[in-house]
């Protein structure tokens, strides 16, 4: 019995899961563990994910969690904190790369998905563009303004000066709706003519803009808005 007890707690930990069975099988709390590798005072490992994740509200509240935020936890310290904060970067730029590689209109739901991870959780709103070359290749990411909870001031002309720097023959425009709703608002519909009018005097293409929210990011051109 004795035996038994210790090969069945053995197999419960996080890292010998893993090992046993692989890490797909592993929950979010126990993938959480085996990150931060050890415990705090008095607390398992396994313990100190879970209660993370309850406070931050799962992986979602996780990925956006900033350095205050996540050094302000209990049983983190500067050194769990910022082994969490560069698992979330390198998470964001394995995606960037998936973009990079595929030109965005024949990856889709890549770019969505990176679209999605980089902008949904923002507490403001956030105008970002994809710059493009003329094979329609990912030559840059880049925010570009930030505003309130209601809204950024966009400037067409300051996405056009940027785009000539760039090279870029084309580029995709971005945003995020902190609100979490995606559908586009009116004055979206008309930052985006703006925008659109702008970059067709330097035959530069706006080949879409899409809202990000909760639920997949809404596209513009899609929905021919544009």
């Amino acid at each position: 019995m004795m035996g038994q007890k210790t090969i069945s707690g053995h197999a419960d930990r996080p890292r010998e899961k893993l090992a046993r069975r692989g890490v797909s099988v592993l929950s979010d709390a126990e993938l959480l563990a085996v990150l931060l590798g050890t415990g705090g005072r008095g607390v398992p490992v396994l313990s100190l994910a879970s209660g993370l994740l309850d406070r931050l509200g799962g992986l979602r509240g996780l990925f956006q969690a900033g350095w205050n935020t996540l050094i302000g936890q209990p049983g983190l310290g500067p050194a769990k904190s910022a082994q969490v904060m560069a698992v979330i970067e390198l998470a964001r730029r394995h995606l960037f790369e998936t973009v990079k590689r595929s030109p965005p209109l024949e990856s889709p739901g890549d770019t969505r998905r990176y679209l999605q991870c980089v902008l949904r959780d923002r507490p403001h709103e956030v105008f970002a563009c994809l710059f493009l070359d003329s094979r329609h290749r990912v030559i840059a990411f880049e925010e570009l303004f930030q505003g309130t909870i209601d809204g950024a001031t966009v400037y067409p002309r300051v996405v056009a000066e940027r785009a000539l720097r760039l090279g870029a023959a084309a580029l995709i425009a971005a945003h995020n709706h902190p609100s979490g709703v995606c559908e586009p608002s009116m004055a979206d519909q008309a930052i985006t003519r703006r925008l659109k009018d702008a970059l067709d005097l330097l035959d530069i293409r706006l080949l879409d803009h899409f809202v990000v929210g909760d639920g997949h990011p809404v596209s513009m051109a899609a929905r021919g808005l544009m």
